[in-house]
């Protein structure tokens, strides 16, 4: 069985009396283990498309299968749960809490979740993406980079199957936008399913298999080819003063 079914979705959106087509049909799978890029023009419906498989938002119509549960049918409340203990996210712009370290922030998922052993569990998250001499400094005390590893850490931390990544580089110059990559294709081969939303073709070449959307279809769906192995640029402790583009 596969982890992701997508069968015939669509999305609509109502705009006073005008209907707004984003996802037009979409059939689909992925397996578990697999590491995705979702690629498209603006417009293209692949942040609609992301935002309902990451159980954030419900099809107008057509099934969405999340490890063999049909997630389309689900309550706000119970998508949360799902959220909670299948998926982690990481955007665009971080999404991190101002105020709070690096630690707090990636203790923050557990104290929903009820999760014990907190701290613990937190230190290991950001020692995974190599901050652990930067835990206790607040987002504006860190670069890009540093930011987006905590937000990694934050979206690991209650041990997902999932990991989606909206946009994650976008933000980034292009050399820690490579790091983060190497981040992500390290999750992969532990065993971790990514899925990442990107409009850059060269970020799109260090994922296995690319779906490229158009006006809300599946325009394409195909492995890649010449894939770009970052995992040995990687290089934990080494990131201060990187990362802002």
């Amino acid at each position: 069985m596969a982890l992701i079914e997508v069968k015939d979705l669509k999305k609509t959106y109502r705009l006073g009396s005008v209907e707004v087509p984003a996802v037009r049909g979409v059939t689909f799978g992925v397996e578990c283990g697999e590491f995705i890029a979702i690629m498209g023009p603006s417009g293209s419906g692949k942040t609609t498309l992301m935002n309902i498989i990451g159980c954030l938002d419900r099809p107008t119509s057509g099934k969405y299968i999340l490890d063999g549960l049909d997630a389309s049918r689900l309550s706000d409340g119970e998508r949360a749960a799902v959220r909670n203990r299948k998926i982690g996210f990481v955007f665009q712009s971080f999404n991190l809490l101002p105020r709070m370290s690096a630690l707090k922030n990636v203790i923050l998922p557990m104290m929903y979740s009820g999760e014990r052993r907190h701290r613990r569990k937190a230190v290991e998250a950001l020692e995974s993406v190599g901050l652990q001499g930067r835990m206790h400094h607040t987002p504006m005390q860190l670069s890009g980079g540093e930011q987006q590893r905590v937000a990694i850490a934050r979206a690991l931390v209650n041990d997902p199957q999932i990991i989606f990544g909206d946009e994650p580089t976008g933000n980034l110059d292009t050399a820690t936008g490579k790091e983060i990559m190497a981040i992500f294709q390290h999750l992969n081969d532990q065993g971790k399913t990514v899925v990442i939303v990107t409009h850059e073709p060269d970020i799109a070449q260090h994922t296995k298999r690319i779906l490229r959307f158009r006006d809300g279809l599946l325009e394409s769906d195909e492995p890649v080819v010449d894939r770009v192995l970052a995992t040995e640029t990687l290089k934990y402790g080494n990131t201060e003063g990187k990362g802002n583009r």
